[in-house]
């Protein structure tokens, strides 16, 4: 049972093109084309379509406040989160498999004058934030760089279409880094 791939490259007009075998019901698949210069190392395994649209995930996109871990699968998605009420967005746990992870949030309402957003990196260890903080409309001053704090936070009042970007830089299980970029007005802090 399983795959079994033809031993020699087929030329198309484009590059190489793979002939691949399924045993289990002998239907061959030649929808691989491959350019010039591509390559492709260990095992390539696409179970859906492949669409280029991005997933976009409104779980936080309510009135009521919402607390949430993500996971790693997650990685790629925009975010929306309405800030009327206290969100507490949690980074998935301490990983090797994290590094390159990467999120995008946008608020689409308002944090309300009372509440914050938050992002919060796992565990008690020593994570950080490595952030680039900038305020939309702001002055020489910005962007406002920090390095130390597991929490990065939207203050309340933060507006309407404040953005926030995260990629995990480093996780070795123990301590994580994550790059993160925001622009928004007041400014996000990290702590």
């Amino acid at each position: 049972m399983g795959n079994s791939t033809f031993s020699g490259p087929v030329r198309s007009q484009d590059g190489f093109q793979s002939i691949t075998t399924n045993t289990s019901t002998g239907a061959d698949t030649t929808n691989s084309t491959y350019g010039t210069n591509a390559s492709i190392g260990g095992t390539l395994a696409v179970t859906e379509s492949i669409t280029g649209k991005r997933a976009v995930n409104t779980d936080f996109n309510a009135a009521t406040a919402k607390t949430e871990t993500l996971t790693a699968a997650q990685s790629g998605t925009l975010f929306l989160i309405n800030g009327a009420a206290a969100n507490i967005v949690n980074l998935p746990a301490l990983s090797t498999d994290n590094v390159g992870v990467t999120y995008d949030f946008q608020l689409t309402v308002a944090v309300g004058g009372s509440v914050t957003t938050t992002f919060v990196l796992p565990g008690s260890a020593v994570s950080n934030f490595q952030g680039m903080l900038s305020l939309v409309a702001g002055t020489a001053a910005n962007a406002v760089s920090d390095v130390a704090g597991d929490t990065l936070t939207l203050p309340n009042a933060t507006v309407a279409n404040a953005r926030v970007s995260m990629t995990c830089v480093a996780d070795d299980g123990t301590n994580s880094t994550w790059m993160a970029t925001a622009l928004s007005t007041p400014i996000a802090t990290i702590g």
